[in-house]
Formats: structure tokens, C-alpha cells, sequence
């Protein structure tokens, strides 16, 4: 994190902060002083306004919505047009993420390997994925992407419209985690939202009104 100007860490339940970790640190002990210490996933990113799962296992079918993951190369390119806190979410070095901790990220994240041996270890690829977005970083100034609040809203309103078409209930939850994968992948801008968000809202109201005749 240091060597790439990286700050601020958080830590679900970690182990120990002893004497090998500072010794490990050598130089860096500060973000270890200044780390933030949570006890469960969700209060670590209450928060966080765009949320990025890492995993080397993607799903290969695009219908399994959960794991369809952009890779690091696009994501170093876009991610800075976000005006917002950008959480990096690394999981166990044994088993990564759950399931359901990457359904409540905006957007899965891969780092390119071998099929033969895709895992990369924990260190490795924070280090791979901080390197990447410092070296964007030194040309990247635009800040273009919707908020946090809006981003809830977009996702809100899509909700509100598959409930209001009666969309079967076994499908919703995929078909939700869908969505937000494709606008996590998209990064919409203001403009972007603003007629998506016109074109929803005036779908909803059309169909109430026709349910009320």
C-alpha cells in the first residue's frame, strides 16, 4: 500500500496486530497504526460508495450473473472517473470472498492469469492491483460517475419496475444482481444515469397508471 500511495485499510476481523506484523511492515507501520478495525463485513463498508469484489474464480457463463468479472486492465482504466469512496475488497487468503459478500459489490474484479494456475497469492495480487491503478492514476483526472445515493436509487427504481411487471420471484434476485454487475461494469456517467433514471420512471408511472384503470 505505501509503496503505491495507498492509505487506508480496513480490517474485518483480523488477527493480532503484533510485533511480526509491524516487522513486516518495516517502513509502512503507519497504515498499520492507522488501520480501522470492523467486526463484520457489512459495517467495514456502510461507508464505501462503489464496492470492488477480487477473485480469481469468474464465472464462464454469462447467465450466472454473480461472477461476471472485468478485468484489471478495463478497471484501472475507468475506475478513476468515480467521485466517491472506492472500496477494494480482498478476501481470505485461503478461500477469497463468500458468495454473499460479492453479491453486495458494485463489481468483480480479475486479474488476467493462467487457466492452469489461476490463483495468485493475497499479497501478490494487492500488489498487481494497486500497481495498476497507481500507474493510471498519474493520468487520470476526470470525475464523472454517479454517487453513491444515485447509483441506490438507479437500483431501486429497477427493482421497483421488475416487481411492478410481476417478474417471476425465483429469477429476481439474479435478475437484480445482474443489473448492478452490467452498471458496475458500465460506470455511467451523470448524463447517462439521468436518461436511464427517465426512461425507468417513466416506465413505472406509465404502468401504475394502467394498473389503476
Amino acid at each position: 500500500m505505501a509503496n503505491f500511495d495507498f492509505e487506508n485499510l480496513f480490517l474485518v476481523n483480523p488477527c493480532k496486530i503484533n510485533d511480526e506484523c509491524y516487522a513486516r511492515a518495516m517502513h509502512a507501520s503507519k497504515i498499520l497504526d492507522d488501520s480501522k478495525i470492523f467486526k463484520s463485513f457489512n459495517e467495514a463498508i456502510k461507508k464505501i460508495d462503489f464496492l470492488v469484489a477480487t477473485s480469481s474464480i469468474e464465472s464462464k457463463n454469462d447467465k450466472k450473473h454473480l461472477r461476471n468479472a472485468v478485468i484489471l486492465e478495463e478497471f484501472s482504466e475507468k475506475i478513476f472517473e468515480i467521485d466517491g469512496n472506492i472500496g477494494l475488497i480482498f478476501g481470505r487468503e485461503d478461500y477469497g470472498l463468500l458468495n454473499e459478500e460479492i453479491a453486495r459489490c458494485d463489481v468483480m474484479l480479475k486479474i488476467p492469469t493462467s487457466d492452469n494456475y489461476p490463483s495468485l497469492n493475497l499479497s501478490h495480487a494487492v500488489g498487481l492491483i494497486l500497481y495498476s491503478l497507481f500507474i493510471k492514476n498519474q493520468i487520470s483526472t476526470k470525475k464523472r460517475i454517479i454517487s453513491k445515493i444515485e447509483k441506490d436509487k438507479l437500483n431501486s427504481f429497477y427493482k421497483e419496475l421488475l416487481d411492478l411487471i410481476n417478474y417471476p420471484e425465483h429469477k429476481k434476485q439474479k435478475t437484480e444482481v445482474m443489473f448492478k454487475r452490467i452498471m458496475g461494469r458500465a460506470m455511467p456517467s451523470k448524463w447517462e444515469y439521468h436518461t436511464l433514471m427517465g426512461v425507468l420512471s417513466k416506465s413505472i408511472e406509465l404502468i401504475k397508471d394502467k394498473k389503476k384503470q
